[in-house]
């Protein structure tokens, strides 16, 4: 197979682009309803399971790592808590709207040892705001009397400047937060310091700008800024967040309404959780963005603007002419490497070694040559000899399609196991012939071929799992927007990718365009209709050519920019056509790493993580989030040490100030002003030393 040819399902995503865009005040309102995004939800089984029991723990005078959280549901506490769960801290979750919850007394918050020694349960409070209802005036009273007693912080979600946290009322300035901010010396200190000097709040892939208040404190209260923002049309500026201390406690202020899904959120987001936790808590927080491009040195269909079809890639009009396949060229491999070094940025190709073969002219493949001296410059990952297809044979003649049978009732499945092996087998052997750096067992299938595929292919190929066994796979890339968790796949571990939606049949603005208005058009307007009968997406108005850069790419580069500040690994992707012709996938890269780089300094780099890395940060979150909500962690500070214990073989996060050592040595990896990074538990617990006590324990 010499062309990569993909159902309609592909670009009919394209569809909901922009819509998510538009809706995004909605999404991000549905998006606090999950606890646990960010975090994959579907359980590894054996053998990547740690075992099943912790060792003993005795009886401690520490303050646990576990944040409790007290919601009324209203968005920014849900986002907090969010955020918690994305970064891998553990929390306990008291809900005000539930009948019969727990009460918030001091038995809840402290425990008291045999020798009369106090401990405290909880190392950070998240409350909704300054006035909410729901908690009573005792609780009230014992959440501050446990503040005071350990030394533990509180957050007030959304907290709208008042007198009682020492802010200026009325505020300086209320309404959209359009200003540049600004971190103080002090919210340097305090966590914020990833931040750059005047980073641009809203506009552009970050959304319109949030609501909120920028006030003073007010002399003497005990208020100290910590990021400021301009005041939106004038020469001022006022104070967003802010610490206030008062009788021996310690209370954050955000002075906007947001919710998880909002990118001013998540520039804030890591510094409200290291304030709430003085830097001391068992999560990691990264930033990551992995944009691979499929079908290397293989050729995709190309889209017709006429039949609106992609000839030899979906189903066209009688008569409509084939197109001409789209394959890069040897000056993009020479533009992509200058893209890179100008962008300090390493892109991802997943090759097609038997494509390169029957590309070549007189036994020479031009993109080949050009490729070989620069191969290292990229990321590689094995994406079969040919693009051959390892699912179900598949019965075209009903629709929707459905899977081929045997005689007995079974499955008919169109590649053996002698193809699917050799499929994969001769594409790593071509690639350490011809000085392509391939990860070591890493495989992505054709069109995810031989995955399960909701309905018609219930199950994963069997032939496919026996030839990844005698291929030494460990990692497959699956497709996120059919399974979004980290899953095993026979003996490998599944890593979802999220598309970006340009088009994988297209490599010029205008039939990109034309794509794209065909499927987002009602038939009045020239398009498909199928916006008019969908319950997901809405019929917009025609674009020309300039609606790829006023309207396509901000609305694409959105959704991966968005994905990227969630503390998630999983890998983006789009084709090779779109690095060639037009080279339609620069664009939207440059918009994404703009934006970010605008907003966060070098000390919190962009994590460029090949796949096998991706998959190694997703199984690691797994695990650790599983032995979380199965109760199996045991951990808490006393003093300036940190023991955490747990089932052995399960990998630990840990955030900790910069000197921060176990056993003796330097712990961690530099990331923000902090260290942070995963430890494997062992047979006993770990044991982390502090430069400083952070509680009152």
């Amino acid at each position: 197979m010499g062309i990569s040819r993909r159902p309609r399902h592909a670009a009919v995503l394209l569809a909901a682009a922009l819509t998510a865009v538009a809706m995004v005040a909605a999404a991000c309102s549905k998006a606090t309803a999950n606890p646990n995004q960010g975090i994959p939800t579907v359980k590894i089984t054996p053998p990547f399971a740690p075992a099943a029991t912790a060792p003993p723990v005795a009886a401690h005078g520490g303050v646990n790592l576990d944040v409790l959280v007290v919601t009324d549901g209203s968005s920014a506490v849900e986002a907090v808590s969010q955020q918690l769960t994305a970064e891998g801290l553990p929390s306990t979750v008291v809900d005000l709207r539930q009948s019969g919850r727990q009460t918030i007394d001091r038995g809840f918050l402290a425990r008291t040892l045999s020798d009369g020694t106090m401990g405290g349960n909880f190392d950070g409070i998240v409350l909704p705001g300054t006035t909410f209802s729901g908690l009573s005036g005792k609780e009230t009273a014992a959440l501050a009397w446990y503040e005071r007693k350990f030394g533990v912080r509180q957050v007030d979600a959304y907290s709208p400047p008042m007198a009682n946290l020492g802010m200026s009322s009325p505020p300086v300035y209320s309404g959209p937060l359009s200003g540049a901010g600004s971190v103080t010396s002090a919210g340097i200190r305090a966590g914020f310091g990833y931040l750059k000097q005047g980073f641009p709040n809203s506009g552009g892939i970050s959304g319109t700008a949030p609501f909120g208040y920028l006030a003073d404190p007010m002399p003497g209260s005990g208020a100290t800024p910590l990021v400021t923002m301009s005041v939106p049309h004038s020469s001022g500026y006022g104070t967003l967040v802010w610490q206030y201390d008062s009788g021996g406690r310690q209370v954050l202020g955000v002075g906007f309404g947001y919710a998880y899904g909002q990118a001013q959120f998540h520039y804030l987001a890591h510094g409200i959780v290291d304030w709430l936790t003085s830097g001391v808590n068992l999560g990691v927080w990264r930033n990551y963005l992995d944009i691979a491009y499929d079908d290397m040195f293989l050729g995709d269909a190309q889209w017709s603007p006429k039949g609106h079809c992609t000839p030899g890639g979906s189903v066209c009009p009688k008569g409509t002419p084939m197109t001409p396949t789209i394959r890069m060229v040897p000056d993009d491999v020479t533009y992509a490497v200058q893209w890179e070094k100008q962008h300090d940025f390493k892109i991802e190709f997943l090759y097609n070694g038997g494509a390169s073969q029957r590309f070549a002219k007189n036994g020479v493949d031009a993109l080949l040559v050009a490729t070989k001296p620069v191969a290292t410059d990229f990321y590689w990952v094995n994406h079969t000899w040919t693009h051959a297809y390892f699912g179900c044979t598949q019965n075209f003649k009903v629709v929707p399609w459905q899977c081929a049978k045997t005689s007995d009732g079974q499955l008919e499945w169109a590649a053996s196991v002698s193809l699917v092996y050799s499929q994969v087998n001769k594409n790593f052997e071509w690639a350490k012939r011809e000085g392509i750096p391939a990860q070591p067992g890493v495989l992505a299938s054709g069109e995810y071929s031989g995955l399960r595929q909701f309905p018609q292919q219930p199950v994963d190929s069997p032939n496919m799992l026996q030839a990844m066994a005698d291929d030494h796979i460990k990692w497959i890339v699956m497709d996120a927007s059919r399974e979004p968790a980290m899953r095993v796949v026979g003996p490998a571990l599944g890593i979802p990718r999220r598309p970006i939606d340009v088009g994988y049949d297209v490599d010029t603005v205008d039939n990109e365009v034309n794509e794209f208005n065909w499927f987002n058009d009602s038939k009045a307007d020239g398009g498909s209709g199928f916006c008019e009968t969908s319950k997901t997406t809405m019929c917009r108005q025609p674009l020309d050519n300039s609606g790829w850069l006023s309207a396509i790419v901000p609305g694409q580069s959105q959704i991966v920019y968005n994905g990227m500040l969630n503390n998630d690994p999983r890998p983006v992707f789009m084709h090779q056509s779109n690095l060639t012709g037009d080279r339609l996938g620069y664009p939207v890269m440059d918009t994404v790493l703009a934006a970010y780089r605008a907003v966060y300094n070098s000390s919190a780099r962009i994590q460029n993580l090949p796949t096998i890395e991706d998959g190694e940060v997703m199984r690691d979150q797994q695990l650790w989030a599983d032995a979380v909500n199965a109760g199996k962690i045991t951990a808490w500070v006393q003093g300036n040490t940190v023991t955490i214990s747990g089932p052995k073989g399960t990998p630990v996060p840990l955030t900790a100030p910069a000197g921060t050592t176990l056993g003796g040595t330097a712990f961690g990896q530099a990331y923000s002003h902090e260290v942070s990074g995963f430890t494997t538990l062992k047979s006993q617990p770990l044991t982390f030393t502090l430069p400083s006590a952070p509680y009152r324990a």
